[in-house]
């Protein structure tokens, strides 16, 4: 349609952009079109996007020019950084600023941004109850994006804030076999409720903002698919995998011990969201999300249709 309101959608081969992108693209008579930023427009990722109908563009985060010629005449930007790919609070903060600002100059009409809450708000970092991270964070990952907010808002850009959730594609990584050969999820929320959402609907629920118009522009949106405390999932994946699957609760510092990257700023994370759950979980109204995206899958029906990508072998 050659009147389709263009979103210029950064991480178009990413989980949150891809959805979006796809999301777009199945709907054919829906009025926009996708402009899908990358890197890499050789990739075979980018390449499929093209070959569904997109429109492929090579673009740099770190590179604001490249940014703002991409979004030159689009209706719309999906704002999304990947604190994980840099493990710089700094380099993630200059990469939103530049997407703020290249949405200005090239003067698009709504921007929506894949944001996170600033833990800080709720916990001092001279509060002992949590270690500080860094000298200046409590949860780096979720501080960082929501620190960069105040960047979108200082830019004068017109700018939805998309509040997201744990992604159940975590688990494909942390449903593992312990040495009794008995499969288990291992994290600190005792029985708060994890709010959690499939990678998926974050574009289509982005989509549906887009489709909105207006009404969501300067506000706040936290998205979910369900909440759900972790023995629940557990008991559910038990019936999806054909095998008991358990909940270990640890406290948070046996968490932050594991070792692995980021695993303190994981375990601060799960011990926000525990210790603030009445906070997070009614930031994330179900009931708004599914206005916004009917579709939107229960953990159940997302568990079903991604029973083979766990990796859960004898």
């Amino acid at each position: 349609m050659s009147n389709s309101k263009v979103i210029a959608v950064v991480g178009a081969t990413g989980a949150q952009g891809g959805g979006l992108a796809r999301a777009i693209l199945a709907d054919p008579e829906g009025g926009f079109a996708v402009r899908a930023l990358t890197r890499s427009p050789d990739s075979e990722a980018a390449k499929a996007l093209a070959g569904s109908g997109a429109e492929v563009v090579a673009a740099d985060l770190d590179d604001e020019a490249s940014l703002a010629a991409a979004f030159a005449g689009a209706y719309g930007v999906f704002g999304v950084t990947n604190y994980w790919e840099v493990f710089s609070v700094e380099r993630e903060q200059a990469q939103a600023a530049n997407i703020a600002r290249a949405s200005v100059e090239a003067g698009v009409h709504h921007v929506i941004w894949s944001t996170l809450e600033d833990t800080r708000k709720w916990i001092r970092l001279d509060d002992d109850r949590m270690p500080t991270l860094a000298e200046h964070y409590k949860v780096p990952h979720f501080d960082s994006k929501g620190e960069a907010d105040g960047l979108f808002a200082e830019a004068g850009a017109p700018t939805t804030y998309l509040a997201t959730a744990f992604f159940w594609e975590n688990l494909f990584g942390m449903v593992a076999r312990g040495e009794d050969g008995v499969l288990a999820i291992t994290v600190p929320m005792g029985d708060a409720r994890l709010p959690g959402i499939a990678a998926e609907d974050i574009g289509l629920t982005a989509y549906g903002i887009f489709k909105r118009g207006d009404e969501f522009i300067d506000s706040r949106v936290g998205i979910a698919g369900e909440h759900l405390r972790v023995a629940d999932m557990a008991t559910t994946l038990s019936g999806v995998l054909g095998e008991e699957v358990r909940y270990h609760d640890v406290p948070a510092e046996v968490f932050r011990s594991f070792g692995f990257p980021g695993a303190d700023d994981m375990a601060n994370m799960f011990q926000f969201k525990h210790d603030f759950e009445g906070d997070y979980v009614g930031a994330r109204d179900l009931s708004v999300v599914r206005s916004l995206n009917p579709d939107l899958q229960t953990f159940e029906e997302w568990a079903r249709a991604n029973k083979d990508r766990f990796q859960v072998s004898p």
